[in-house]
């Protein structure tokens, strides 16, 4: 039986470059379907840190130089990883149709595909997930895939998107309406 795609999108926030000797300080997502831009649900929670999991210098000084507002959402009321993990992981099935990970770029397909296989066993979306910046790589037919940047991207991709804040749910909504263009333009 066809169950038509959910595309999920999600963006994460972390202390750090890769996930285990660092942690995933948040994660927002919003589920979209086709023809919508709007998303049909969202999501968002933030996580305590990894056991034996250390910030990266480098990453908390680029935090340091970003609204103290942004970092105290990030980090408020956080949730132990397997607890917000399992969260997730349940509201992802909850959605209608096939979900479908979108993320841009493909950093935090990394972050959630770890902890959804550490903490849950398996992932809802399955193996992979959609990158959305080697999409509109080829969606809008760039020169060279360092061209695929948002700042390379036609404005009219944001029209009616919010901010990028770097709140989760902010972004996956914004990163989210900006698939959901692309993809209405790959259907013509």
């Amino acid at each position: 039986m066809f169950r038509p795609d959910t595309y999920v999108s999600v963006d994460i926030e972390s202390d750090g470059p890769i996930p285990g000797p660092h942690s995933m300080l948040s994660l927002g997502a919003a589920a979209f379907v086709e023809g919508e831009q709007a998303p049909v649900a969202t999501f968002e929670i933030n996580f305590s840190a990894l056991p034996g999991a250390a910030p990266f210098p480098e990453t908390m000084a680029w935090w340091r130089a970003q609204d103290p507002a942004v970092w105290a959402h990030v980090t408020r009321d956080p949730l132990p990883p397997e607890v917000a993990t399992a969260q997730f992981a349940a509201w992802v099935r909850k959605l209608p149709g096939t979900p479908v990970l979108v993320t841009y770029p493909s950093w935090d397909y990394l972050w959630v595909h770890w902890y959804l296989m550490r903490f849950e066993g398996k992932s809802p979306f399955g193996l992979g997930g959609l990158d959305a910046k080697s999409f509109a790589f080829a969606v809008l037919d760039l020169p060279g895939f360092r061209d695929a940047s948002k700042a390379n991207f036609p404005r009219d991709l944001f029209d009616n998107t919010p901010p990028h804040t770097h709140k989760g749910l902010d972004d996956a909504v914004e990163q989210g309406m900006m698939f959901m263009k692309l993809l209405a333009r790959k259907r013509g």
